[in-house]
């Protein structure tokens, strides 16, 4: 095969129309071997002829898209200072924009022996065994497709499973269940579009490995959380089986999610790669340049762990920043996602060992023109020492709101809380927001996640029920702040089936009549259990999957009139802070405390534990932001009781000073009200055990 000189950039494989021009970042190589696999996988190898600022790189006029690749990367193998080239193991190229094949568990794919421990080399060829990077066609018609750059207080994030949505859809064709195509269909952009939701949160899709040790079990990483691949889109999600094949078929479903005015926000995996510690698997940047991609302890035989995985990628270096940039400007300008939300962001923003706000990489983020321009949500913990950075984040970015989660959990359980913690939750965290120069949309909020128990296993299940996941039930959070209300699991009986019920209407509700941004696990709106699975990222199964066939339309109608109601009424939605003292103080014109019996707040009520009774008063005459067009923003005037107590308990309605009127149009324990039911101010209302009720001002005249 012809290798002309070609070019150091950009790198990866770009197919020009005429040929292919390939590049490989790599300090420590002597020498790398470009790989091509025909379809029958007979190898051929030719060496890349230039290096150019440690980029080796050579152009092919003969190869084409769908033209399946390898490196073979000759260096020095020294573990002991972090060195573990071995030509032996074909390795995927990391701006590989299409990946085919999978891994499979050989010995040959462990770069060292087995029986010599992992400082011995395994001379044994492991392409028969690995994934294979693709070439891949960058054309795709768009037919003017763009972001859709929603603001931020107008979205409803859905967090959903691309296999999990589609994979027992009664009405996706068998051959596109669990795919993008699948995902795809108009039957599962309808209910999208109906729920009117405007954001999908797609679990990883970055290509990912299933881990050795679940194969073991006869499991998969259903998650995805195992990147090796940060520009592939994972290939066993696409319909079609060719190589290069899940490239147009993401495309097209990003266009069609845009064609009905949803946005697509990628979970991403940057903190980690596949590859484990010093006995896992080499199949990318562990043979391409160990000690430049991954932290290192003391003793480089051995990786930093922030993640819990075996390793954690450096952060530092410029190559490694540059990767994660590239790629997440590829996913915008290439792919047309809409948004990120990193997976465990903590641990990118470590520089030598502390998380560090100010690090390179959420410098570099907030600079480019770019990726500052998207959403851009952090899980702002990690498993490393101080990695819990909830509210610590800069500007520009929002952050998965772990506090928002817990509190307003154990409100609705019970458990003895202040009531000032639920008020700050509710009205967007200024606590953790506000001094950063962050509006109430920093905050995703979020009662239930992928990482947990689904909302209706939270009011089934006091403990969890992980045994399928084969750890003798040791894996997965123990502290759930869940409650069963007075039976573990399924139960026939009458009174526990409606409290239960009511709860996951008092969730929903608190979610979405929340100032910040909601976040509804996908599958809850429909009572999607997983049996008390609380960690069920390797159930690639009916444990998993949206089970269609027996969905609780009650709860379904419930939430998407509550989805409409939020967008009907920005009083729900505010961009800016509550004026004044948001929490407390007589002086509040646009929200206002109540105790049970009409009066307003004062300091002695907020830090009362044992409380679990207020109401609020939410004026949408003093929003302050104006719409788009720069007029008043101008809402209705609302009223929120709240009895989280086990009993009824009667509410006395503020004087009129308030409002001389009101009548209900939410509540908990009954559902959506037609609005007949009017109250005169001042009058008293029960108000059922464990439930909330929404009422509206009514104006005089």
């Amino acid at each position: 095969m012809r290798v002309w000189p070609g070019v150091p950039y950009p790198l990866g494989a770009v197919y020009d129309g005429a040929g292919t021009n390939f590049s490989l970042f790599s300090e420590i190589a002597e020498r790398v071997e470009l790989c091509f696999f025909d379809q029958e996988g007979s190898e051929t190898r030719v060496d890349l002829p230039e290096v150019t600022g440690y980029c080796w790189h050579g152009y092919l006029p003969s190869v084409e898209p769908g033209q399946r690749y390898g490196y073979r990367v000759h260096g020095p193998w020294d573990p002991a200072n972090g060195h573990r080239c071995n030509p032996a193991k074909l390795l995927l190229d990391p701006y590989a924009k299409a990946i085919d094949g999978r891994v499979d568990w050989s010995p040959a794919v462990f770069p060292y022996r087995f029986d010599e421990g992992p400082d011995s080399r395994n001379e044994e060829d492991s392409a028969p065994f690995v994934p294979k990077s693709v070439v891949h066609q960058p054309h795709f018609d768009w037919a003017g497709d763009r972001r859709l750059q929603l603001p931020w207080h107008e979205t409803v994030i859905y967090e959903t499973h691309v296999k999990g949505l589609t994979a027992r859809h009664p009405d996706v064709p068998d051959e596109l269940r669990g795919t993008y195509a699948g995902m795809a269909q108009p039957a599962v952009i309808d209910y999208l579009k109906q729920l009117e939701i405007t954001a999908v949160e797609l679990m990883p899709v970055h290509q990912f490995v299933h881990d050795k040790h679940l194969a073991d079990r006869d499991l998969r990483n259903y998650w995805g959380y195992n990147s090796i691949g940060y520009f592939a889109p994972h290939h066993p999600y696409a319909a079609g089986k060719r190589p290069g094949a899940a490239v147009p078929e993401f495309k097209h479903l990003v266009k069609t999610l845009h064609q009905a005015g949803i946005e697509v926000i990628l979970d991403v995996v940057y903190n980690h790669t596949a590859e484990g510690n010093h006995l896992g698997p080499m199949l990318c940047f562990k043979g391409i340049d160990n000690a430049y991609y991954y932290r290192l302890t003391e003793d480089r035989r051995y990786y930093m762990d922030y993640t819990g995985t075996g390793n954690s990628l450096n952060m530092s270096p410029p190559h490694v920043l540059q990767l994660i940039m590239d790629s997440l400007r590829y996913w915008v300008l290439e792919m047309h996602v809409d948004g990120f939300r990193f997976d465990l962001a903590a641990t990118l923003a470590r520089e030598l060992h502390d998380v560090d706000r100010l690090s390179t990489f959420l410098d570099l983020i907030h600079q480019d023109p770019v990726i500052s321009q998207v959403k851009l949500i952090a899980e702002p913990w990690d498993v490393g020492e101080g990695g819990y950075q909830v509210g610590n984040f800069p500007p520009v970015w929002t952050e998965w709101n772990g506090k928002y989660r817990d509190c307003v959990r154990d409100f609705w359980r019970g458990k003895d809380q202040t009531l000032g913690e639920f008020a700050l939750r509710f009205t967007g965290s200024s606590d953790l927001y506000e001094r950063t120069s962050r509006l109430p949309y920093a905050s995703i909020n979020f009662v239930t996640a992928h990482d947990g128990f689904t909302l209706n296993d939270l009011v089934s299940y006091n403990d969890k029920r992980n045994a399928a996941n084969g750890e003798e039930n040791r894996d997965g959070e123990s502290h759930n702040r869940s409650w069963n209300c007075g039976a573990e699991g399924p139960t026939d009986n009458a009174q526990i089936i409606e409290l239960r019920n009511r709860q996951k209407r008092n969730f929903l509700a608190t979610l979405l009549l929340s100032q910040g941004v909601p976040m509804v696990l996908g599958g809850d709106e429909v009572g999607r259990t997983q049996g008390g699975n609380n960690n069920a990222y390797c159930q690639d199964n009916e444990i998993s999957w949206y089970d269609w066939e027996n969905v609780d339309g009650e709860l379904l109608d419930f939430c998407r009139r509550l989805i409409r109601y939020r967008k009907d009424h920005p009083v729900f939605s505010r961009r800016g802070w509550f004026q004044g003292r948001p929490i407390h103080g007589n002086e509040a014109n646009d929200i206002a405390w109540f105790t049970m019996d009409g009066k307003q707040m004062v300091e002695k009520d907020w830090g009362q534990g044992f409380a679990k009774t207020l109401a609020v008063f939410l004026n949408g005459k003093t929003i302050p932001n104006p719409n788009p067009r720069g007029e008043p923003t101008v809402d209705d005037t609302f009223y929120l009781l709240v009895n989280a107590h086990y009993e009824p308990l009667r509410f006395k309605l503020p004087d009129q000073t308030w409002s001389p009127r009101w009548k209900t149009v939410l509540d908990t324990a009954k559902g959506w009200e037609s609005g007949e039911v009017e109250h005169e101010a001042a009058d008293a209302i029960e108000i059922e055990a464990r439930s909330l009720c929404l009422l509206h001002a009514i104006a005089d005249g």
